[in-house]
């Protein structure tokens, strides 16, 4: 790290705890706008649930809306935590401090609202657990245990698990923190959840030990749960341009593009928001820069693929679908969007330092990426069932309703107020993270000039 600085140790808990000991002004007016959001998307559902999906824009053959495009969205943008703190903390990246918890949290909670979608979409949430189980013995009725639809919530819920649990383990020196910090009510909340933490080093082993086994565990369930996610639509063999066997990775590295994009926006929004120019600084955008560069362009590589090879086949209900998908209206005009907004724009602007190191520029390159993003789900779901039917009357167009809108919106602000209320309790940088960089940092000498170096011991 080039440009860290010296902090003492109580600079750091004075610094990274604030936002949880004191409450400025801001917090509430934000709490109450986004609670407000929250709750008339809350509205929006009820509604949905009481007169059923027809409120919806959905029609013959559009059965997939807004809130399956949103689903996949938030699953997308829920591998950032695997990816920047699992996949970082394993081969011990500097660069990953400021930026772990932020990661994971940002995944625990774009992951359990992802998991409402499937639920809202069916109309009838209490009936779902007919996918699963079964439910008429007597008529040999059973759920078709093969199916991706079936393998989805398995997946989901065994990712949010493990990165609950990876969020709880890292947190414990922390809460230790706050517990000798904080009386009363707080003191004995902490005390519980802190689980005895006296920062010995047997704990402090085993807490890295966990921490390690997390991290490797929850790498293969990372990959499964995009790719079965895929699957919903790869085995889908009746729908022009979903059965591909390129899907698996092309969405997995898409949603790894996502994610890692969300956790740069967030990464800008709390150094505005909590003045932590010291801990979270441009080598750190710089550093995340770079990876998005790679990232972006193994995602363009499965994008062409995908695409190319859907032209190569010359099918005529293949060729037709991109047609309809890159030329015509208001598809081509999405279609141009998608690729400035996820590709490029933002990746020939990464190219350069200065862009790299600018906060604001990164911000804003990380919205347009997650704009791109969700652009490419709602054009490989619209597009493909506008052409499932066999009979071209029966093609019709799809305009999503206002309770959509409002319900997409909604989890949008769910996700914001989710992470508003974390920063509130527990911190969102880590402090034993932090402390940790400043006593393993030394200068070694090179050549004439001192040079900022990490020493490790093994």
């Amino acid at each position: 790290m080039q440009e860290r600085k010296d902090l003492s140790d109580s600079q750091i808990n004075r610094d990274l705890l604030w936002p949880v000991l004191s409450t400025p002004l801001w917090f509430w007016g934000l709490l109450l706008g986004l609670g407000g959001v929250v709750a008339v998307a809350g509205g929006a559902v009820g509604w949905w649930m009481n007169r059923g999906p027809g409120v919806a824009g959905i029609n013959r053959p559009i059965m997939w809306e807004l809130l399956i495009i949103t689903f996949v969205f938030w699953v997308g943008i829920s591998h950032a935590g695997v990816m920047l703190s699992a996949i970082l903390r394993l081969t011990q990246a500097e660069w990953r401090r400021p930026m772990v918890r932020a990661a994971e949290v940002l995944t625990v909670f774009s992951l359990a609202t992802a998991a409402m979608f499937p639920l809202f979409h069916s109309g009838r949430p209490w009936r779902t657990m007919y996918w699963v189980f079964p439910y008429d013995f007597s008529r040999g009725i059973w759920p078709n245990v093969r199916s991706p639809l079936v393998w989805d919530p398995s997946a989901i819920f065994t990712y949010l698990t493990g990165s609950a649990l990876f969020v709880l383990i890292t947190l414990l020196p922390d809460l230790a923190v706050l517990r000798d910090r904080t009386t009363g009510i707080p003191h004995k909340i902490y005390s519980i959840l802190s689980l005895g933490w006296r920062g010995t080093p047997r704990q402090w082993k085993l807490q890295t030990l966990a921490g390690i086994l997390l991290s490797a565990l929850i790498l293969p369930v990372f990959v499964s749960v995009h790719s079965i996610v895929s699957w919903d639509f790869g085995m889908a063999i009746s729908v022009e341009g979903w059965h591909t066997t390129v899907f698996a990775p092309y969405f997995v590295i898409g949603a790894v593009h996502s994610g890692v994009a969300a956790v740069v926006t967030m990464m800008a929004v709390m150094r505005w928001l909590f003045r932590w120019e010291d801990y979270i600084r441009a080598e750190h955008f710089d550093a995340i820069g770079r990876l998005l560069i790679v990232v972006a362009l193994a995602w363009f590589f499965f994008f062409a693929l995908e695409f190319i090879f859907s032209l190569y086949l010359r099918e005529p209900q293949e060729v037709a679908m991109r047609q309809l998908q890159v030329f015509e209206w208001p598809f081509n005009m999405l279609f141009i969007l998608f690729i400035l907004t996820a590709f490029f724009i933002p990746v020939p602007l990464w190219l350069f330092r200065k862009v790299r190191r600018n906060v604001a520029l990164m911000f804003w390159t990380s919205i347009l990426v997650n704009i791109g993003m969700w652009l490419e789900r709602f054009l490989i779901i619209v597009p493909g069932l506008a052409r499932k039917q066999a009979f071209t009357f029966d093609w019709s167009a799809y305009r999503p309703s206002p309770i959509e809108m409002l319900i997409v919106i909604g989890s949008f602000a769910l996700v914001c107020l989710g992470l508003l209320v974390f920063s509130k309790i527990f911190p969102l940088v880590p402090v034993n993270e932090a402390k940790e960089g400043q006593v393993l940092k030394a200068d070694i000498q090179v050549g004439k000039r001192k040079v900022p170096a990490i020493v490790r011991e093994h």
